[in-house]
């Protein structure tokens, strides 16, 4: 089996390969605990290589209790306020709730005594379960992500939440260890990151051992400080982001599903409100336009500083750091994470720069591994590149990406007719926003379109002639955007599916759509989605990419 392949399923047991001894210890990354691989973290390895099983922390239980409190917050709250019916129920809530918290506490410190774990022959090893016993074989060369996670009371103890994320965790971590000491998990990353290296420059399981064992503490130790952002940096990067918007909609939707009809109604009256009082000042439709652009402003201004100040608790004393083949990430005020992966196991690259962006001269880049995360777990690896100037940025990618011919592409274009399909949507929308202003404003509405509909052919043609592909001897690219504009890529070994589609607007235009999927992508980032293609050309493209896929070896 060589390191390209894909290795058995965790839960199989140990890999086919011939037994290879646990990689040496590689340190983390310089940061709040890259020092502890000295003398502490050098014992802390051997632990680990003397494949006897550990234990997590001791104060597991704690932390554990904590997150246990964390998600049955809610309902408890809801029963002690809401269940309560007269005060001679008090004793019997008192009990039940001493009750919860002995069964969460037993719970906790049953976890901690019940969960085990070694390092054997290349393989972690988990044990963990009481009543229900569980054992996962995890091979150290599989697993796509480290992260590190340390809130304010993990600061304090010096612990750190571990978490190893590979391509078949179904959505959950292959192994989530609450807590480690920090000497344990710098050692646990370090051995990790030796293993992901060595599977990712070996040429075959002989070599994979060489490289492992080739492998010094010290020579390990000398990360690479990549990029780092000061505050002027992150107040760009807030301001070039949306999280301000995104939290007033998660906000307004949260209110209005459980505020009741009171909400609704406290809404409908504070617009009835507006429009009544604006009504009395005899405004026209262009006062009104002139009064909804300075609110829509000041909602803008709003939702930035909210951007602004969210950024700064997420990417303060952000770092990004490489190290043996594997880039590492350090960020946050609060809660510190430390995310690392391995350059070889990155599955597609996006840069992206929206007018904003271009305003600061700035550009971002987002990564995506195999990893497959849960809900809401922003933990793995992905804000590579949070902001940086262009010239940096590409600097960055020739140096991770030397083969790529980054900057040199020829972008072919879409189909002649393709902006006319990108015209269509926004016909429709003028067009019901004309209806919806004609019944209130009568016949001086019918100007919007005039005003909108110039605006609209210039964004269609704009993003039509924006858009294309790129097809080399490694990758294949598709860029999109206007104002906001992406650059997705991806090596070719690394696609997993091909799609071509066509609707029946794209047979009657002769165009079609090639989507080329790639391990772990998620629905919600830039896809490597080629839209209003030629049809010639998307079958041929198709068909090439088809034939390469087929001769070449999966690498995850």
């Amino acid at each position: 089996m060589t390191p390209s392949e894909p290795g058995p399923p965790a839960e199989r047991g140990q890999p086919d390969a011939p037994p290879r001894e646990p990689p040496p210890p590689l340190p983390p990354a310089a940061g709040e605990s890259g020092a502890l691989l000295g003398e502490v973290g050098e014992a802390a390895v051997a632990r680990l290589r003397a494949e006897q099983d550990r234990r997590l922390h001791p104060l597991s239980w704690l932390f554990v209790l904590l997150g246990s409190l964390r998600q049955f917050a809610l309902p408890l709250i809801a029963f002690v306020v809401f269940g309560q019916r007269a005060d001679e129920d008090e004793l019997w809530f008192q009990a039940m709730g001493l009750a919860a918290g002995l069964l969460l506490t037993l719970g906790a410190v049953a976890r901690y005594y019940t969960y085990r774990f070694r390092i054997e022959r290349g393989v972690l090893v988990v044990r963990s379960g009481l009543l229900s016993r569980n054992l996962r074989q995890i091979p150290l060369t599989r697993i796509q992500n480290v992260a590190l996670k340390q809130g304010l009371l993990h600061r304090a103890l010096g612990v750190a939440d571990v978490r190893l994320e590979s391509a078949v965790g179904g959505g959950t971590p292959e192994a989530q260890m609450q807590v480690l000491s920090l000497a344990d998990a710098a050692a646990l990353e370090a051995v990790v990151q030796a293993a992901g290296a060595a599977n990712s420059t070996s040429a075959g399981e002989v070599a994979g051992n060489a490289a492992l064992a080739s492998v010094r503490p010290a020579a390990a130790s000398e990360g690479q400080t990549l990029l780092g952002l000061d505050t002027a940096e992150l107040v760009k990067l807030g301001l070039t982001s949306n999280r301000g918007l995104v939290l007033g909609a998660v906000g307004f939707g949260a209110f209005a599903q459980f505020g009741g009809e009171g909400f609704g109604r406290t809404i409908a009256n504070t617009a009835e409100a507006g429009v009544e009082y604006a009504g009395q000042l005899g405004l026209g439709w262009p006062q009104w336009l002139l009064l909804g652009f300075v609110l829509l402003l000041a909602f803008l201004a709003v939702a930035r500083a909210v951007a602004v100040l969210l950024v700064v608790l997420q990417f303060h004393g952000f770092r990004l750091v490489e190290s043996a083949g594997s880039l590492g990430v350090e960020q946050g005020l609060l809660t510190r994470l430390r995310m690392r992966a391995p350059l070889a196991k990155i599955q597609r690259w996006t840069v992206y720069d929206s007018l904003l962006h271009r305003f600061f001269d700035r550009r971002s880049v987002r990564v995506e591994t195999a990893a497959l995360q849960a809900v809401n777990e922003q933990q793995a690896l992905s804000d590579v590149i949070p902001i940086a100037a262009p010239t940096q940025v590409d600097a960055l990618i020739e140096r991770w990406l030397p083969d790529i011919d980054w900057g040199g592409w020829t972008w072919q274009p879409l189909h002649p007719r393709a902006w006319r399909r990108v015209l269509f949507p926004s016909l429709l929308l003028i067009g019901g926003l004309t209806a919806l202003a004609a019944l209130r404003f009568g016949p001086s509405a019918l100007l919007l379109p005039v005003l909108l509909l110039p605006l609209a052919v210039l964004r269609a043609r704009g993003l039509a002639k924006r858009c294309g592909w790129v097809l080399t001897d490694r990758v294949l690219a598709w860029r999109s955007g206007w104002l906001d504009r992406h650059v997705s890529f991806a090596e070719v070994h690394r696609l997993q599916g091909l799609r071509l589609s066509q609707s029946p607007f794209d047979r009657r235009h002769g165009m079609a759509t090639l989507y080329a999927d790639t391990a772990g992508s998620s629905p919600f980032t830039h896809q490597l989605e080629l839209r209003y293609l030629p049809e010639a050309e998307a079958r041929a493209l198709f068909a090439e990419l088809s034939r390469r896929i087929a001769k070449r070896r999966l690498q995850w």
